[in-house]
């Protein structure tokens, strides 16, 4: 039997820790040779550590929760680095928030549930999962990502990609209410619908001794922490990225790619995880809830910094954007009609995560 110390070993104590001292060494001490790499280090090291302690904290507190807590904890902090690199950027980085949601929403639907549709597939052969979780799970999604990404290039008030202020009010008004009542029907309301098809309801998808409160708690503070370095390690090795960039002529929207990447590898590697041990249902709530969490939360924040300082926000994305992602939303709606899957629309979905990754590079 498991003691309650077993849960937070060393290392996942320890790394979070140590990623904090490499980026105080990177923001305060005079420079030092390698301490870009030492900052990749860390940040490749807080993405395992953060995967870990959301899976202790899911352990404890029982799904959806567990799979609620790190998307909302990752959709925080990313809406904290966007803002942030708005602030600083003014006007010119009015485009950054569209780009990221975007990249976003492709990562999740097309990167990640096509990853944990072939890996559990592979392993598995077929999985079943809840089919009324994911229908009203995808359908408020639909339903975010057209009013947000493809409508601001259809409104007729504005010309181009941008809503009036009252239009962008009210997307950001209507955004937030998806949000908030999908989230109280996933844990409140319809709970059941987003449970494995296997569970009756009352607890988590382990067996055995859940993890104490005093771990749990232990692992909510390092999952926080190992996600902040993450995220300011990400930013401070953007200005080597951007130059890389430029170095080879990527186009500028491939800055919010890199975010959204780094910032959504806890979520991709946990869920990943969660279906080659066939809970193919923890994986789904963890992409499709992030999914609608990141825009749910990023669009009114964004929304709100543009209006206060009176910069025009930039949402609308361009036709080939459009084409492929309402042929994602198509495919994802397909795959996942039955409620049991296969590795084939796996391979479809990483097929069109990377037509999407290459016609970003090349369009």
């Amino acid at each position: 039997m498991q003691t309650a110390t077993s849960y937070n070993p060393i290392w996942s104590l320890v790394i979070p820790l140590l990623g904090l001292i490499v980026l105080l060494l990177q923001k305060f001490a005079p420079p030092l040779p390698g301490i870009t790499l030492l900052v990749i280090a860390a940040l490749a090291g807080s993405v395992i550590t953060a995967v870990h302690h959301a899976e202790v904290i899911a352990h404890r507190v029982g799904e959806p929760f567990g799979t609620l807590v790190l998307a909302l904890a990752v959709t925080i902090i990313e809406v904290a680095l966007i803002v942030s690199l708005m602030l600083s950027g003014g006007s010119a980085a009015t485009a950054l928030a569209r780009d990221t949601v975007f990249a976003a929403v492709m990562i999740i639907l097309n990167g990640i549930i096509g990853m944990s549709l072939l890996v559990g597939g592979s392993r598995h052969l077929i999985q079943d999962f809840q089919l009324e979780g994911v229908n009203a799970a995808l359908g408020t999604l639909s339903v975010i990502v057209v009013c947000t990404l493809i409508l601001p290039n259809y409104a007729t008030s504005n010309p181009g990609p941008l809503y009036t202020p009252g239009q962008l009010g009210f997307v950001a008004i209507a955004t937030l209410a998806l949000f908030a009542a999908f989230t109280f029907v996933q844990t409140i309301r319809h709970r059941g619908y987003f449970l494995h098809p296997d569970q009756d309801g009352c607890g988590g998808n382990d067996h055995g001794e859940h993890p104490a409160n005093r771990d749990a708690w232990i692992s909510l503070a390092l999952l926080l922490t190992a996600l902040i370095v993450v995220v300011i390690g990400a930013k401070a090795i953007s200005p080597a990225l951007e130059a890389a960039l430029q170095s080879v002529g990527a186009p500028p929207a491939t800055i919010g790619i890199l975010i959204a990447a780094i910032v959504l590898l806890p979520e991709g590697v946990a869920a990943v995880r969660a279906a080659a041990k066939n809970r193919l249902q923890t994986s789904l709530n963890l992409a499709i809830s992030s999914a609608i969490a990141s825009i749910g939360l990023t669009v009114p924040t964004v929304a709100a910094v543009a209006l206060i300082a009176g910069w025009p926000l930039m949402l609308g994305i361009d036709d080939k954007s459009t084409v492929l992602l309402v042929l994602t939303l198509f495919v994802v709606a397909i795959s996942l009609r039955t409620g049991r899957t296969t590795v084939l629309p796996g391979a479809v979905h990483l097929v069109l995560f990377a037509a999407w990754l290459f016609l970003s590079f090349v369009p």
